[in-house]
């Protein structure tokens, strides 16, 4: 295939996307070709898995139909910025389809022209909202991004790391595979310099640097990265304990607290176990204030009491 007949093809497909239906003679015009050219150049798209679907006589015409796969697509510059846009702000954890969303944000910024990333970011910048329920710290989509492509390409990453309590030490790891909790994000990675795996934050992590270095994928215990990750969540040290026994379903008390989805456990079809365990007694008591459903707590003396002393202040405040 010439590069003049792949053109007009591209230009072909490109026209297909932008209306319903054309006719044979206004593609022939659009291209300055004969309808017998665009005949065999439909008859090439289809070859290529585009599903064309045409109809003869006075208003017959050529359209693009849904198919049983999706085929490649032809986006102008304010498409592909629109929808790159759209993909990091559902990436960052705004629509609840983050980790898809990912995936297809990776392989279109793989292939955008760099003119168009600056655009992109420019508008990622200076776009807000406003959350109005309390959620826990927002993952930079750029950030997931770059991590994405490091775990996709196993290729060994150096970034700086500030842990909880504040200290910030450069790391290098080999990435494997981002999990999200509710509105948390981990990466979880072999650690080069501990020989060990290690589960990071993603709100902790600044000043990534890809080395361009690739090795092999490593073998995860246990297989299962979500669950790998939330068993290491629960077993991290934490300054106050507090477990919830939760009267309700575990799905039904997951989907009402996102940001310990890594930390509900069911004892039973009825039953469930929150570990609300946290280094903060503010984030416990919102923790156990989101509990819709009747529980039972076992939780450290300092809890039990700061949990004491914000009733009596309600209680006092709305007498």
């Amino acid at each position: 295939m010439t590069s003049d007949t792949t053109g007009r093809m591209l230009r072909l497909l490109s026209l297909l996307q932008t209306r319903r239906e054309w006719s044979g003679t206004d593609l022939a015009d659009r291209l300055q070709v004969t309808v017998r050219t665009v005949r065999r150049d439909i008859d090439r798209l289809r070859d290529l898995g585009y599903p064309v679907d045409s109809a003869r006589g006075h208003a017959g015409g050529y359209r693009l139909a849904a198919g049983t796969a999706l085929p490649p697509l032809l986006l102008d510059d304010d498409e592909a910025v629109a929808i790159a846009v759209a993909l990091r702000t559902a990436a960052g954890g705004l629509t609840g389809i983050e980790e898809t969303a990912l995936r297809a944000l990776v392989k279109l910024e793989q292939v955008l022209p760099r003119r168009l990333r600056s655009q992109v970011t420019a508008l990622q910048t200076s776009i807000a909202g406003i959350a109005w329920e309390p959620r826990g710290p927002r993952a930079d989509p750029a950030l997931l991004t770059t991590l994405a492509r490091a775990c996709r390409d196993h290729e060994i990453l150096a970034f700086d790391y500030t842990t909880r309590t504040g200290t910030t030490a450069p790391r290098r790891v080999e990435p494997q595979h981002l999990v999200a909790s509710g509105d948390l994000w981990y990466l979880l990675a072999h650690d080069s310099d501990k020989d060990d795996w290690r589960i990071f934050r993603l709100d902790r992590i600044t000043n990534p640097s890809p080395t361009g270095r690739r090795i092999g994928a490593r073998s995860l215990p246990g297989g299962d990265p979500a669950a790998f990750v939330a068993a290491r969540l629960s077993a991290a040290p934490v300054r106050h304990r507090a477990v919830a026994t939760v009267h309700a379903p575990a799905d039904q008390v997951r989907a009402r607290t996102r940001n310990l989805a890594t930390r509900i456990r069911p004892v039973d079809e009825r039953t469930c176990l929150v570990d609300a365990s946290d280094d903060s007694l503010t984030r416990i008591a919102q923790t156990l204030a989101a509990l819709t459903a009747e529980y039972t707590l076992d939780a450290d003396p300092d809890v039990l009491a700061h949990l004491r002393a914000t009733a009596h202040r309600t209680l006092h405040a709305t007498s």
